[in-house]
This record gives structure tokens, sequence and C-alpha cells, in this order.
């Protein structure tokens, strides 16, 4: 385990992708990553549940998730060098992007005209 939770989280849930099971139980989380997960159940990727300390997810229709490493910051003219270098095809995924007004997906973050850190992708 490394010190990333973000990064451990989406890894396991593509660990269980692959494993091709439906739930995976996290038992680190932290806020950042709850607004990641609620963002991604806003999405329909995944649906979550807490239970004391841990986190059950559903997995629903996700191809792949990734976290980005190193967490580049990006002004909005520079989202799409990203879209295309992260993404599969335009139109098609999410970039999610942390901002001064909190994470949202890529989509957001142009139509507000705001750049931010980028955080990962998911498919």
């Amino acid at each position: 385990m490394s010190q990333d939770v973000v990064a451990d989280a989406l890894n396991q849930i593509m660990n269980a992708k692959k494993a091709k099971k439906i739930e995976v139980t996290i038992e680190r989380s932290s806020k950042f990553l709850l607004n990641l997960l609620e963002l991604m159940k806003n999405i329909g990727c995944l649906d979550y549940k807490i239970k004391g300390r841990e986190l059950k997810i559903e997995i629903k229709s996700i191809n792949e998730c990734k976290a980005i490493k190193p967490r580049f910051n990006v002004s909005v003219e520079e989202i799409d060098k990203y879209i295309r270098r992260f993404l599969p095809a335009r139109g098609f995924g999410y970039l999610i992007i942390s901002t001064s007004k909190g994470l949202m997906t890529h989509q957001e973050a142009i139509e507000k005209n705001i750049g931010g850190s980028l955080i990962a992708y998911v498919y």
C-alpha cells in the first residue's frame, strides 16, 4: 500500500473488475476519495455504501479508471491535450479535475472556465 489513497482505491476497483467481481471492499478512505466516488456515482460508473470504516463499492459500468500521476496542473486551454492523451475517444469518458470549486469532470470545468489539477480518468 502506498500513501495515495485515491490511486490505491482505483487500482483495487480495476483489479476487482479484471477478476470479474461486481463488488470490492476498501478499508482505507478519505474525504477526497469519498468526493471522487460520489462524482463517479453521479456519472453512473459505480455505487458505494459506507459501513463503519469500510467502503463497499459496487462496480456498474467501468471499462477503465486510473489515477493520473503526477497530478498535472491544467488550464482550460490545456484540457483538450489531456483528453486526447488519456481518453480513448472524444466524447467517451471523463477526466476528473480538482478545481477551486471542488471535484468535477472535464466537461463541467470547460463550461465553468476553470482549470485545476488532474486526478483521474474513467471510461
